[in-house]
């Protein structure tokens, strides 16, 4: 597929309320779930994710009112087809600075993706024997140690953005091609010391992109 057909990458970005609604254990796992999964209702996701149809139809009307879910409009009477309403979100950090209730959230948030990320890996060692050696070879992780300062740190998530953004449709149409997961965490390492200045305070762009 050629860049100029190549459907857009679509977004939302977490304002106080929104990011209030989807720091919820259940709420995170529906959105995860119709973004991989592709459009469902209540009952299905209630079936996949091992809870009950009344308690997902209430999280996904939840989701709703901030614009991270939509009804389809395809359901059946009243089984509503749910669909993600875009491909990945986002956040500021400084945009929460001050507000407690926020900050919680957004806390929790980080910390449900840092354990999404844990368990996700440890389910790919768990099969990696069996998968071919291509594969095995082109999967893995990387770690770099680098020196710069908080705007160039913004460039280079930028340029990571681009480049991903590149490659992620490259394989469609490919029966050989497999879906995966790009995770970026980018973070201090010199705790003891602090941030300090305009440079500790500053709250670049943060987020998922795509699937969590």
């Amino acid at each position: 597929m050629s860049p100029t057909n190549e459907p857009e990458l679509t977004g939302l970005h977490l304002d106080a309320a929104a990011l209030k609604v989807l720091a919820h254990p259940l709420r995170s796992r529906l959105l995860s779930a119709l973004r991989r999964g592709g459009p469902a209702t209540a009952t299905d996701l209630a079936r996949q994710l091992g809870t009950n149809t009344g308690a997902t139809s209430y999280h996904l009307r939840k989701l709703e009112t901030v614009g991270l879910v939509a009804d389809t409009g395809e359901g059946e009477g009243k089984r509503r087809l749910w669909r993600a309403a875009t491909d990945s979100h986002g956040w500021t950090v400084s945009d929460f600075a001050g507000d407690e209730d926020s900050e919680t959230a957004l806390n929790w948030l980080v910390r449900d993706y840092s354990r999404l990320l844990g368990r996700e890996f440890e389910r790919w060692l768990d099969v990696e024997g069996s998968w071919p050696l291509p594969w095995r070879d082109a999967a893995g992780m990387s770690d770099y140690a680098m020196l710069v300062t908080a705007e160039q740190a913004e460039a280079l998530k930028a340029e990571l953005d681009e480049l991903v953004t590149r490659y992620r449709l490259a394989g469609q149409g490919n029966p050989e091609a497999r879906r995966l997961a790009l995770w970026s965490v980018l973070i201090p390492t010199d705790l003891d010391e602090g941030g300090a200045g305009e440079a500790g305070e500053d709250g670049g762009e943060r987020g998922e992109r795509g699937e969590p």
